[in-house]
């Protein structure tokens, strides 16, 4: 039945949820269906970042378990999201000669090109390139060229951005997966899986923000011309406003992860006076929505009115007539986007993923618009190889999987050489009593 199927998994780690996305392709199309969404509480993962191993690991077994369990397939290995705060972006240029007389540019002209606008740059120490993605070429000058190959000239420029993160995060999130018995086939920066799970063709032309608010950290990518101009990575999430509202009330996360979700940003008037009553532990509580409308508010104005509002600022792009693009788990708040379009002056809708139609109910919302965006990412790798780069990254994986699996060989080894030993005692002790 799958013999002519190409099964493409995706495997999206944060820090509410697991989550695993299964696409079949078949040989003869481009295109792919999802046919499967996993999902698992995430434990082990804090603000994007794995800190318990073990723990974070657990959780992707009975991710994967879930999907296997829908599709009724066994997975080998997932492109796999990684994340964290310390994501940083370096642009650089470079140039090549074409020769003296004009001529077509080939692919190799533009990995030559790639190549010189890569020479200059400095990765920190410990840092590896997570994506080289092409801002955009010129040819004898003539700027604004999204794809070059084929054109003619004699001189090809190109502008590149180098998407950095930190080696031990990758290599984290590869051991992770490894111990689970499944192999890493490539990486995508979390920023960037968002966008592709809910960008439109036309806004990401016309530029647009994608705001990825989850429970730990907060993810941006800024678009424009069809390519992403910035990704980052702010450590604040939905957690932190549970949090905030359980130390205020001082109530448990789950009560206040409940009231959270049950007030709307944009309550006014007498509805502020409204009493919310709840019982925890057999004792009555209550307070204001406005009480809890102030607390949400603050975090709210110190995330989007301060933190997004400094990414943006910092970008190339100095307006974005496709204005702000909410996702995520944070998103289904009521009313956040217009609380954010008051607050950024700007339009603002919340997207879920744009295959939300192609998912199973209860799982094609906000908060699985990366996972669902892994897909997109690794058939736009397919059809265009220049898209997004990660030489540097490419030699980590192959690395750390070498080096995961001569560590499995040596441990299956010590396994059988224990078991041999304790074979031959308990021999001995038969032989002896």
């Amino acid at each position: 039945m799958y013999e002519d199927v190409e099964i493409i998994a995706g495997l999206d780690l944060g820090t509410s949820k697991i989550a695993v996305v299964v696409a079949e392709r078949g040989t003869r199309s481009g295109d792919a269906q999802i046919i499967g969404v996993g999902c698992a509480p995430s434990r082990g993962i804090r603000k994007g970042v794995i800190v318990n191993l073990e723990q974070a690991a657990e959780s992707v077994r009975h991710a994967v378990a879930d999907a296997e369990a829908m599709i009724g397939l066994s997975l080998r290995g997932f492109t796999v999201t990684t994340s964290g705060s310390e994501v940083s972006s370096i642009r650089s240029k470079g140039m090549i000669s074409l020769g003296r007389a004009p001529r077509q540019v080939t692919e190799h002209d533009l990995e030559r090109v790639i190549e010189a606008a890569l020479s200059d740059v400095v990765v920190p120490s410990n840092h590896c390139s997570v994506h080289v993605v092409p801002v955009g070429f010129a040819i004898d000058g003539q700027k604004g060229i999204d794809d070059p190959l084929g054109m003619t000239g004699i001189r090809l420029e190109a502008e590149v951005q180098s998407v950095v993160v930190p080696m031990a995060v990758v290599q984290n999130v590869i051991n992770c997966v490894e111990m689970t018995g499944y192999a890493v086939t490539g990486l995508v920066l979390k920023p960037l899986a968002s966008a592709l799970g809910v960008l439109s063709i036309e806004e990401a032309i016309a530029g647009t923000a994608v705001v990825d608010a989850g429970g730990g950290t907060t993810s941006i990518s800024v678009y424009s011309e069809g390519s992403p101009r910035k990704l980052g990575v702010i450590p604040v999430g939905g957690d932190h406003i549970t949090n905030d509202i359980a130390c205020t009330l001082k109530i448990p996360i789950s009560r206040a992860e409940e009231i959270k979700k049950a007030v709307s940003l944009v309550e006014e008037g007498e509805v502020l006076e409204d009493e919310l009553e709840f019982e925890v532990r057999g004792k009555s509580y209550s307070c204001t929505v406005g009480e809890v409308l102030e607390v949400i508010a603050c975090r709210m104005e110190e995330l989007f009115g301060t933190l997004i509002r400094r990414e943006l600022e910092e970008c190339d792009v100095s307006l974005l007539p496709g204005g702000i693009v909410l996702t995520g788990g944070v998103s289904l708040m009521p009313g956040l986007d217009e609380y954010v379009a008051e607050l950024l002056d700007c339009p603002v809708r919340v997207a879920p993923p744009l295959d939300e139609q192609r998912m199973p109910p209860g799982k094609n919302d906000s908060s699985f618009a990366s996972a669902a965006g892994i897909v997109r990412y690794v058939l736009e790798k397919e059809r265009n190889p220049f898209r997004y780069l990660s030489p540097s990254l490419e030699f980590a994986v192959d690395r750390s999987i070498q080096k995961s699996r001569k560590s499995l060989s040596r441990s299956r080894e010590a396994v059988y050489s224990v078991q041999k030993a304790w074979g031959s005692i308990k021999k001995s002790l038969k032989e002896l009593f």
